[in-house]
């Protein structure tokens, strides 16, 4: 059956279609959809893990155990992921296994924007690179072919335009498959130096016989038009090159993008006048392609940064540019936000007003960043705000204790700022750490996590007390607070700055969000006792904005939460009832 399908829904058809039997993953765009295609399986086990690493872990004993398995994550996930990846590219599976990693070239929803090809050729592990939503589907499935043949876990890379984008697949039926005996095998998978070190040949010999495979398999293929000029690509660039060269030019589209050929890139360039490489971020390919011998050009001409486009690819290669509709110059940038009602807001707005130097972490509330609030100062990886606040207090002592905190959300915590957390506790410094519990996995467009009490279909599951964790990890100051009230939120911060030792502050509200969170009637100006002194502008609500001197209330957007009454001194703002007395 034909179907229109999104790119990560093709993937998780393909797992299906295989025979995929356990899926572990950690929520992070633009995987995220992936595993949660994945789960309206029921032949699947699915379930989001707590960080990428234990994802990749359960997916290597479901192999281990003889099932075909699956674990999905971004490009910066797969940081977290390397240190298994690293080792089971030495031991190899049993059953087949796809680490399924999403590149964000362009920064959509990023803190970086790293090439994942690096890590392919790191651990020596194939990689393979789908470019519309039917080699999604495809694949999948021939991934788990290299898998169990030669014994290797396999990455299958997307990346957003890919993964977000739709296209018609072609499905079929799920093909069950037996599970594969487990046999004990201490030689192959216990990695002690004595085991590791005879298995480093086996993976060399193995990447021989990738290379030769990646010589004739239709994964790469030719599409001869022009000899005048041959293009070399993989992925989305490959419809790029499509869409602005047509027959202008031959193509060598590279579906396996580690190991690469070479014999097969030879033949190609000896049939075409000039050879040019098109590939996002690193030059990946044209190293390869140089190594080779071969006169090429890319990298000098196309840039290293970015996503590409039809039309950059047009003007930087000379060709006409594309025809399209042009976007008003003079319409207003619109930078992300926290929504209106947004639980953060009042705690951040808190700590900017005490002037604190906030450590922030991967999440939503990161936008706590923006003006006006400016809240944080440092933002790097998921749990790093935890660990650089001890540091940070270790460094400077007294100087920074009574006004430095750490800001961190639940999901995250349990991804990886429980350790930081542990650290504070053993090292003892005097750390005040702030977990923003929204009661769900916000950024990535709410999914469960372990403080929730839900597994990934919404069914009850187990539920971690963040209290009583933190009290178990040797916190003796443990208190929550309501992020609504901004009195509570200064005393909280106020006295738990003051006190001389670490403590941890839950501010604890749902994401406004979720379904199950009703709004209150939106709040009215009453335009008689603003005086426009504009300060529950200092919120940055979406939904206030000055008109004619007076503040406005845009009641399609507020939910009524009352943080910004507590910041008008002329009860200016006032809830439904108020404004009809």
């Amino acid at each position: 059956m034909k179907q229109l399908m999104l790119g990560n829904a093709a993937v998780a058809r393909g797992l299906y279609e295989a025979g995929c039997a356990v899926v572990s993953s950690y929520p992070g765009t633009p995987s995220t959809e992936i595993t949660e295609e994945a789960a309206k399986y029921d032949e699947i086990y699915c379930e989001w893990a707590p960080n990428e690493k234990v994802a990749v872990e359960v997916a290597f004993g479901a192999s281990l155990a003889g099932k075909r398995s699956f674990c999905g994550m971004k490009h910066v996930g797969l940081n977290v992921a390397a240190d298994p990846l690293f080792t089971i590219a030495y031991t190899g599976v049993n059953a087949g296994m796809i680490i399924g990693v999403a590149d964000d070239a362009g920064m959509h929803s990023s803190q970086n924007e790293q090439d994942s090809r690096h890590y392919a050729q790191a651990a020596k592990v194939p990689m393979l690179e789908p470019s519309d939503s039917q080699e999604a589907l495809q694949f999948a499935k021939i991934a788990y072919e290299i898998s169990e043949t030669f014994d290797t876990p396999v990455l299958l890379k997307m990346c957003t335009r890919v993964s977000h984008s739709q296209s018609i697949v072609e499905t079929a039926p799920r093909m069950e498959r037996e599970t594969k005996a487990y046999q004990k095998d201490i030689a192959k998978y216990v990695m002690m130096p004595g085991n590791a070190i005879r298995r480093h040949p086996i993976v060399e010999e193995r990447t021989r016989q990738l290379k030769e495979y990646a010589e004739t398999t239709e994964l790469n293929r030719m599409e001869m038009g022009s000899a005048s000029l041959g293009i070399i690509t993989s992925s989305t660039s490959y419809q790029y090159a499509k869409e602005v060269f047509g027959d202008q030019a031959s193509i060598l589209k590279l579906g396996m993008i580690y190991p690469l050929p070479s014999k097969l890139i030879l033949d190609f360039a000896s049939k075409v006048d000039r050879l040019v490489i098109i590939e996002e971020l690193d030059p990946i390919i044209e190293t390869h392609c140089k190594s080779l011998g071969l006169q090429v050009s890319g990298k000098d001409v196309l840039p290293m940064e970015g996503e590409y486009s039809q039309r950059l690819i047009a003007q930087k290669l000379g060709q006409p540019l594309p025809s399209g509709v042009q976007l008003d110059e003079a319409i207003p940038v619109r930078p992300p936000v926290m929504c209106a009602g947004c639980p953060h807001r009042g705690m951040f707005y808190t700590l900017s007003k005490n002037k604190c130097t906030v450590l922030g972490d991967i999440g939503c509330y990161t936008l706590g960043a923006a003006a006006p609030l400016a809240a944080i100062d440092m933002t790097a990886c998921m749990g790093a705000s935890v660990s650089g606040l001890h540091g940070f207090n270790k460094a400077l002592g007294k100087d920074s204790e009574g006004k430095t905190v750490a800001v961190i959300g639940d999901s995250t915590f349990m991804h990886s700022g429980m350790t930081g957390l542990a650290n504070i506790a053993y090292n003892q410094s005097n750390s005040t750490v702030i977990i923003l519990d929204n009661s769900i996995t916000g950024m990535t467009g709410h999914q469960q996590n372990p403080t929730t009490g839900y597994n990934i279909k919404g069914d009850p599951a187990g539920k971690i007390d963040l209290e009583a964790l933190c009290k178990a990890m040797g916190f003796a100051r443990v208190r929550v607070v309501d992020p609504y009230d901004l009195t509570a939120c200064d005393q909280a911060i106020k006295e738990e700055l003051a006190a001389p030792e670490a403590s941890v502050i839950i501010s604890r509200r749902p994401c406004v969000l979720l379904k199950y969170v009703k709004p209150k009637p939106a709040l009215k100006v009453n335009a008689d006792r603003c005086v426009g002194c504009k300060s529950c502008m200092r919120l940055g609500c979406p939904a206030i904005s000055i008109k004619n001197g007076k503040a406005l209330v845009d009641t399609t957007l507020c939910v009524g939460c009352g943080v910004c009454q507590q910041l008008c001194a002329f009860n200016a703002l006032e809830t439904t009832e108020e404004a009809e007395r």
